[in-house]
């Protein structure tokens, strides 16, 4: 006995089920379609499921009644030939195939659907019935599974970058905030993707961020730091610069000004090996290296004045125990030591720079002739010295105010003294005219034979073109010198 659809003989005790009333009852969806692929019956359910009426779809191909294109057209016809060719059932387990609604509108649906072949007597396929289950809202729960576990994933993510983002904002901060200067160059170009303040503020506040060494400091390509940096890049070995003089140009100025930076190139490698940047990290020690420049020069110049010292003291030894004076050649050495550290010490005031004209011959009596200050003056303009002149003239009014206390003006109640000076200008620059004039004094006779105040007077400021007179008046001495300032 055949069954209901032409197809294979099935036992006697179930001949009396009529089958096409049990698929017509059936709540799954259920189509029959010919081997042209014409829809030639379907269930109730059917129907219901497609949104469609039994004249509206029955005897016309499948892909008329329920048009579709490209994938869903494809999963369809490929699995109905594969039925046809084969014989055999064929299934799709998840396909979306949109239909139109009554409006023509359309909604998204997902399908699972098995074809089975229904054969005749010759065994040909003469019929495919598929079973259709509408996978929709199943689709949507699981596509709705999947967004939830997307948005919890993206929320997480955005937790770590957030976290990542905040560790990266506290780090440019420490940079940026870094005593010594920082920066960062990328690409073979050196262009810098980060300079902290110190950096921008020894550049001069020039823009850097994307530009290269060459765009952004043309000055230190000619220097030769270019050529390093690239062998940096090349070999992955850093560079150190240490205290080296760096020219910089004021890009507001234009005017080229010199530092000593202490530094390093460090290369930025990945895990490749391969050098991507270069970290650039320092200190501007120039305030640093000029301190110890200006100590060198203090010690050296230090040195130079204690030799100086010392010799001038060797020849005032040798001049005031020359002759076997006792303790007079004593007290002689006393008093000139004492004049030569009074002119040290105006000189200490002074830093030993340059010291006055009138504070040198001032100190000088005073630590001479202090008691008898009525009975000199003191007259001329501002003029300094430099430390070997001051620390001779001071000599000069120590072996003249001597002088006078022994022999001149102030050896008795009468006599005084008038000291002059006054700046010549001339071709080759200016000079120092200096006047000691004694008067109202005992009556007084040239030396038989030149001390060593006489040579020391004359001899006092060692400079080619100096002049030094001195006369012996009944009235008085008087001493003229003249030196180049």
């Amino acid at each position: 006995m055949r069954n209901a659809f032409g197809g294979k003989r099935i036992p006697q005790h179930v001949s009396e089920i009529d089958f096409r009333e049990l698929l017509a009852s059936s709540p799954n969806p259920y189509v029959l379609l010919n081997r042209d692929l014409e829809i030639a019956w379907m269930n109730d359910a059917y129907l219901r499921v497609t949104m469609r009426d039994r004249d509206g779809i029955i005897g016309r191909n499948m892909f008329d009644a329920f048009p579709s294109e490209g994938e869903s057209y494809r999963q369809l016809a490929e699995s109905l030939d594969r039925v046809l060719r084969t014989g055999e059932p064929d299934e799709i387990a998840h396909i979306r195939y949109d239909i139109a609604n009554p409006d023509g509108t359309f909604d998204t649906h997902f399908w699972s659907a098995t074809h089975t072949p229904l054969k005749g007597d010759d065994g040909q396929v003469r019929y495919i019935l598929q079973h259709t289950v509408n996978i929709t809202e199943l689709e949507t729960l699981r596509r709705t599974i999947d967004e939830a576990g997307v948005v919890e994933r993206a929320k997480k993510a955005e937790e770590r970058y957030r976290t990542a983002s905040e560790e990266l904002e506290r780090a440019r901060m420490l940079l940026e905030q870094a005593p010594g200067f920082v920066a960062v160059l990328s690409g073979p170009e050196h262009s810098f993707v980060l300079a902290n303040a110190a950096y921008r503020r020894l550049l001069g506040g020039r823009r850097l961020i994307g530009r290269t060494i060459a765009e952004a400091l043309p000055e230190v390509v000619e220097q030769g730091f270019l050529r390093i940096l690239d062998e940096v890049r090349a070999t992955g070995k850093p560079y150190f610069g240490n205290r080296e003089l760096v020219t910089l140009v004021d890009p507001e100025t234009g005017k080229a000004e010199e530092s000593h930076l202490e530094f390093i190139f460090q290369p930025i490698s990945e895990k490749s090996g391969e050098v991507t940047g270069i970290l650039i990290q320092g200190y501007d020690v120039s305030e640093e290296v000029e301190a110890e420049e200006r100590q060198k020069l203090l010690i050296n110049e230090l040195n130079h004045r204690v030799k100086n010292t010392l010799a001038i003291v060797q020849g005032l030894a040798q001049q005031s125990f020359k002759t076997d004076q006792g303790d007079h050649g004593l007290d002689v050495f006393a008093a000139r030591l004492a004049a030569l550290a009074s002119a040290h010490n105006l000189l200490t005031e002074f830093n030993w720079k340059k010291a006055d004209v009138e504070k040198i011959v001032r100190r000088s009596l005073e630590a001479t002739a202090g008691t008898q200050s009525d009975r000199y003056s003191l007259t001329g303009p501002k003029v300094t010295l430099d430390p070997q002149s001051a620390v001779a003239l001071a000599m000069v009014v120590h072996e003249l105010a001597t002088n006078a206390l022994k022999y001149g003006a102030l050896s008795d109640d009468k006599g005084s003294i008038a000291i002059t000076w006054d700046r010549r200008s001339e071709e080759d620059g200016s000079r120092l005219i200096f006047d000691w004039r004694e008067s109202g004094g005992p009556a007084i006779e040239a030396p038989t034979r030149r001390g060593f105040g006489s040579r020391l007077i004359s001899r006092a400021f060692g400079n080619r073109g100096d002049c030094a007179d001195l006369t012996y008046h009944e009235d008085g001495l008087h001493c003229r010198l003249e030196t180049k300032l």
